[in-house]
């Protein structure tokens, strides 16, 4: 299983930072450290906006520093370029400051235009089981697939012990350029939640959407997110970054 350090970004640093409605929130949980990291980027004269929440690999501070590196890097070299681009410009950051192969993370990585801009896609990027939600104020989309041995084995028909939904196949500091997930939406609007699996394998589908559906603001939502996944009894880190594009 994996955890990950907080970089804990509030709702008015997320809003400098990128113009948009965000705010996240994190745990600890069970873990003896909270190593779920959060980071957002702008770039004005792109007219774009980068998200990302990384979850460190391992209960250990190693793991909380690779996360916090592997979350910073991801959304300001995003931003700029592609969402997969800053996962692999994380990558190379993991392999020159951290000798030891425990420092590492899995990612997802948000790259959307800014308020003001004409709406477009959202670029979406992950390894490993962190995800990326869409509501569009119907209907809640999984963006990503989790690289899992769960996943993996599911897709072939074969049952796996609860274990393996725990065992990523792909992370910052391993994956192939090829290995990243990779999604586009046709439309950035919505309220989106990034999150790391203390929440999304903890709350059921059903919820998030009602959760997102009710919330009157981000903040709000974040907050009952978390709040949701704990008193479900969460043992992991719990980490949701909410936005509203609109």
């Amino acid at each position: 299983m994996h955890t990950a350090t907080t970089t804990a970004i509030t709702r008015c640093e997320l809003m400098r930072l990128t113009g948009i409605a965000a705010h996240s929130v994190s745990r600890r949980g069970g873990r003896s450290l909270n190593a779920d990291a959060v980071s957002g980027h702008t770039e004005s004269a792109l007219g774009r906006s980068a998200f990302a929440v990384a979850d460190g690999i391992g209960d250990h501070l190693l793991a909380a520093r690779a996360a916090r590196t592997v979350a910073q890097v991801a959304a300001r070299v995003a931003v700029g370029g592609s969402a997969a681009a800053g996962i692999l410009a994380a990558q190379q950051r993991l392999l020159r400051e951290f000798e030891e192969p425990s420092a590492d993370s899995v990612v997802v990585v948000a790259v959307c235009p800014s308020p003001g801009q004409p709406d477009g896609p959202c670029d979406i990027a992950w390894v490993g089981d962190a995800r990326a939600y869409r509501f569009n104020g119907r209907v809640l989309h999984q963006i990503t697939t989790d690289h899992t041995v769960a996943e993996m084995m599911n897709a072939r028909g074969i049952s796996v012990a609860p274990r393996m939904h725990h065992m990523v196949t792909t992370s910052a500091r391993t994956t192939a350029p090829e290995s990243i997930g990779q999604g586009v939406t046709g439309s950035a609007a919505g309220r989106w939640m990034l999150s790391t699996d203390g929440v999304h394998k903890t709350l059921t589908m059903s919820r998030i959407k009602q959760i997102l559906a009710d919330c009157d603001s981000a903040a709000s939502a974040a907050d009952t997110l978390v709040d949701a996944a704990i008193t479900a009894g969460a043992t992991d880190n719990t980490t949701a970054l909410v936005f509203d594009h609109r």
